[in-house]
């Protein structure tokens, strides 16, 4: 991935696609629509696009305009935070001080559209006004490189994923999904959020709505 253009993609979110992030008395009346914000998706068995196969996602956005959401639990290839902060040419202070598990933290693969665009998810410890889109009460989207600037300083979030791309629903797409039994869901956590064992995240979620991965068929949906 020519990650060299990212210093082009990280710039004020934008949705081509018309989706919309909503304040959160917004989020609070959409909820009550069973719409999926803040909540995770989790493949089905049988999923016929390989790249979500054994996907965990967490929805940033559902509405009647579609929904926009980040994969969490795979790591882009040979990619870590320090490689982006070395392609971007970023600035860091006292550098030699940033603890190597920040550094070494890996760039997840979001989902398969603008996969050059970067992403970070994040608790919302850390929110710029210009920047930071709240998803809940404490997690927020920003695409801007200052949260990556303020991760390597140590001012950064608490918690965050990195990722590039993202996933992209049309209205109606992902409801017809759920229906067709592409997809489970459950309620997102951040210890479930924001693991490190990405390879384990799967089965993390499917065990904390109580389904045995052995049992599970493409035949049962859930919600």
């Amino acid at each position: 991935m020519p990650i060299t253009i990212l210093s082009e993609c990280w710039a004020f979110l934008r949705w081509q696609s018309g989706i919309r992030l909503f304040r959160a008395d917004e989020a609070d009346r959409m909820n009550k629509r069973n719409y999926l914000d803040g909540q995770m998706l989790i493949a089905m068995p049988g999923m016929t696009d390989p790249r979500f196969e054994h996907s965990l996602v967490y929805l940033c956005a559902h509405s009647e305009s579609g929904a926009m959401g980040l994969i969490v639990n795979k790591a882009t290839p040979m990619m870590s935070l320090a490689d982006l902060v070395s392609e971007l040419e970023l600035d860091a202070q006292e550098p030699d001080r940033v603890p190597d598990e920040v550094m070494s933290m890996p760039v997840l693969y979001g989902g398969p559209v603008e996969p050059a665009r970067g992403f970070v998810l994040h608790t919302s410890d850390y929110f710029s006004a210009d920047s930071s889109l709240p998803v809940t009460t404490h997690i927020a989207l920003t695409a801007t490189l200052d949260i990556l600037k303020a991760i390597v300083r140590g001012d950064g979030p608490r918690r965050a994923n990195i990722a590039l791309g993202y996933a992209g629903w049309a209205p109606g797409q992902l409801e017809d999904e759920i229906q067709h039994n592409g997809w489970l869901h459950c309620d997102a956590d951040d210890d479930l959020l924001f693991s490190p064992l990405h390879e384990d995240k799967y089965l993390m979620a499917l065990h904390k709505i109580g389904v045995d991965p052995a049992m599970l068929s493409i035949d049962a949906g859930h919600g």
